[in-house]
């Protein structure tokens, strides 16, 4: 084990995905497990196979497409899930397996039912089957901050013996104080007799809001892994948020004796990735990523910045992402111009094609707006689609008047036959979905309307998302312009889409760690 590097375990597609109302299609978590390859991510946990079809299908297509990281997949220490998680796997150029079962008193007796040499029995045999389908596999004790601790250090000294090279102690419940649960990761070291047989993880838990104290706390001790997610997304208050990790051990780097291997000028645009694609925007003074992170509007210190950046930066824009200078194209800016940019942003073009599908759009939002900022392009370039192929639109008018309701008339084209309606509505939002609605005989129940400006001023393009459900489908919808009503029309109809394309999509989760 090389004591010098600190393992960045991604569960974003995962726990991220865990969070009320983040379900991602499977293009979509392609979109993002492409990201966080991009960004040097060590393990990327795909998913949780045994949970559904559309887990598993997605953890596969991620493990055959993804070389760059290792694809990690997620099982209950039961037959039927190792085998799950191993099929999902077999393509995979770098595989491992995760499996877990609880281990604390009150999760043994209360919801497993089994004595302690029973949840040892079943880890061990779960540790075995996994190794004869992969060599790397990962161990975690259920809820191990309430766990006691002999047992804890029996169970995995147990486990390593049987093969797992990784142990994952988990602060489920975000319960621990950082001097705790850095301690606890330094007994359970130093008292597991081949514990220098494996690497020890940790993932925790937001509750209290010390997930990234906590694992930082546990680095200090000894831990060489930490199980984090972009922007902190997570089940109930999150996780460690990988930008957090990875920028403290970069900064703080006297205090710390290990860096990751992840490329810090991916960070910006995975982050705006991950939030435009789960609906859930980045508060603006979100440490690292906020939109104020690395603003300054006191005199004080904007004239201390003036004279020395150092005053009151520690870090560099630049190094996650951000470039000093962010106004800088226009209607009139060239293939040049918008070349350069794209690589001042990090911002990869894969083909001739897809550079200028890329510049056409930016063409025509340039057309809308007098500036375009990097947020608008790197929101162009991450490529979501905002309408499927079978129902586009091919018109929309919404009157407002403050006497009389709000009216829209929308044209859509379904499958090349054009149909139109109208409706009225509380506002004009509303109108014109009322509109789609008399159109689509779809019934679906909005349970999420969310909009975020990508950029400052009344131009600004407006990022909406929608989420819909329909029985026990979940989908988010996205869509981006300088109308915020079209954007609202657009991301209602990238859910419909989705719906239509993807009948047996289950957003159903089974919990995990």
């Amino acid at each position: 084990m090389n004591k010098d590097h600190l393992i960045i375990f991604d569960t974003t597609l995962r726990d991220g995905e865990q969070s009320p109302g983040a379900s991602m299609d499977i293009e979509e978590k392609m979109q993002i497990a492409n990201a966080l390859s991009d960004l040097n991510v060590d393990v990327i946990e795909a998913g949780f196979p045994i949970a559904s079809n559309g887990d598993f299908t997605a953890v596969k297509e991620i493990a055959n497409s993804i070389s760059n990281s290792r694809i990690c997949a997620l099982a209950r220490a039961l037959d039927k899930d190792i085998l799950r998680a191993a099929d999902a796997l077999k393509n995979a150029k770098l595989s491992r397996i995760h499996t877990f079962i609880a281990t604390s008193p009150i999760h043994m007796e209360m919801k497993l039912k089994m004595s302690p040499d029973q949840v040892i029995e079943n880890a061990v045999s779960a540790v075995k089957m996994a190794r004869e389908h992969v060599q790397d596999v990962e161990f975690s004790p259920e809820d191990a901050g309430r766990s006691d601790f002999d047992f804890l250090c029996k169970i995995i000294e147990r486990v390593i013996d049987a093969g797992a090279s990784t142990i994952n102690i988990p602060d489920t419940v975000g319960y621990n104080l950082p001097h705790q649960f850095g301690e606890l990761i330094s007994k359970i070291i130093q008292n597991v007799p081949n514990s220098n047989d494996a690497v020890f993880s940790v993932h925790c838990h937001n509750d209290l809001g010390l997930a990234v104290s906590n694992s930082l706390s546990s680095v200090l001790n000894g831990a060489r892994q930490v199980e984090c997610t972009i922007n902190g997304l997570g089940e109930r208050a999150g996780n460690a948020a990988l930008e957090e990790i990875v920028m403290t051990v970069k900064t703080r780097r006297d205090i710390f004796t290990c860096d990751t291997k992840i490329n810090t000028k991916k960070i910006m645009n995975c982050s705006r990735l991950v939030s435009s694609i789960t609906g859930f925007p980045v508060q603006p003074n979100k440490a690292i990523v906020g939109k104020n992170a690395f603003a300054h509007e006191s005199g004080i210190h904007q004239d201390g910045i003036i004279k020395s950046r150092e005053t009151y930066e520690i870090m560099r824009a630049e190094d996650i992402g951000l470039v000093s200078n962010s106004l800088v194209l226009g209607k009139h800016s060239g293939r040049n111009a918008f070349k350069q940019k794209l690589d001042e942003l990090n911002i990869q073009s894969d083909s001739d094609n897809s550079f200028n599908d890329l510049f056409s759009r930016f063409k025509e939002l340039a057309d809308k707006k007098h500036d375009i900022y990097d947020e608008d392009i790197i929101r162009l370039s991450n490529n979501i689609s905002l309408t499927g192929d079978d129902i586009q639109l091919s018109y929309m008018s919404v009157i407002c008047d403050t006497n009389k309701k709000p009216n829209a008339k929308i044209k859509l084209n379904i499958k090349g036959e054009e149909i139109e309606a109208s409706a009225e509505g509380d506002g004009a939002v509303d109108a014109a979905f009322n509109a789609i609605k008399e159109i689509i005989d779809l019934k679906v129940d909005l349970k999420l309307y969310s909009v975020n400006n990508i950029t400052s001023g009344t131009d600004a393009q407006g990022e909406v998302t929608v989420r819909v459900v329909k029985g026990d489908l979940i989908v988010n919808g996205h869509g981006a312009d300088t109308d915020i009503v079209k954007a609202s029309v657009l991301a209602y109809l990238n859910a419909i889409n989705k719906i239509y394309q993807n009948p047996d999509l289950d957003s159903k989760k089974l919990s995990g760690i």
